[in-house]
């Protein structure tokens, strides 16, 4: 997995990469309702993201209303605005637009796993997206490695039964549980880890 994106400061969108973004966001906040100030909302959420950890009254005025914009994150997550965003990124060239605002995307995408849950964060490790998970990966489950150890268990449970009927010490149990249990990853992930992770 690669390493984690460099944080790049935030300032606005520029032309190409707003293009290149436009045809991922939503459009319409109903039937027939165009939003306002599009390119604001996503300029908000990507200064937000940035910005580590803060919530979101810590918007400058400049963007609006912080509940208008939240509310705006919160439906973009829920339409999967993230998912796309990181497969788009998979496919891309190096030289693309969307390339230049990654770091941002998955800042955000970071911020959407309260949403989106295990489906984002297992999408964002398969695809190697170090900077879209919310901690090291060696803190966060690993459903992938959990799939593979789990048909081992049955046939090594059997193989490390010593003559007495009981489990071996010295058998390859230990070490499959040991894995097993790195697989689940952490129960909670402390604060400071998350925030300082880049």
């Amino acid at each position: 997995m690669p390493h984690p994106l460099p944080p790049r400061p935030w300032s606005p969108l520029s032309d190409p990469e707003w293009s290149a973004l436009l045809p991922f966001v939503l459009h319409r906040s109903g039937p027939g309702r165009p939003i306002r100030d599009l390119r604001a909302r996503m300029d908000a959420i990507f200064h937000l993201a940035t910005l580590r950890g803060a919530p979101w009254h810590a918007l400058p005025a400049r963007f609006g209303k912080p509940d208008t914009v939240s509310r705006y994150f919160r439906r973009l997550t829920h339409a999967g605005l993230w998912e796309r965003l990181l497969h788009a990124l998979a496919d891309t060239a190096p030289n693309h637009p969307l390339r230049a605002i990654e770091a941002w995307i998955c800042r955000a995408a970071r911020r959407a796993y309260r949403i989106r849950g295990m489906a984002l964060l297992l999408l964002a490790r398969r695809l190697g997206f170090r900077s879209a998970l919310r901690a090291p990966p060696w803190m966060l489950p690993d459903p992938d490695l959990s799939e593979t150890l789990a048909p081992l268990l049955p046939g090594t449970f059997a193989s490390n039964r010593g003559p007495r009927g009981g489990l071996r010490r010295d058998g390859p149990i230990r070490p499959l549980m040991r894995l097993l249990r790195d697989a689940a990853g952490r129960a909670r992930i402390p604060r400071s880890v998350a925030l300082g992770w880049p």
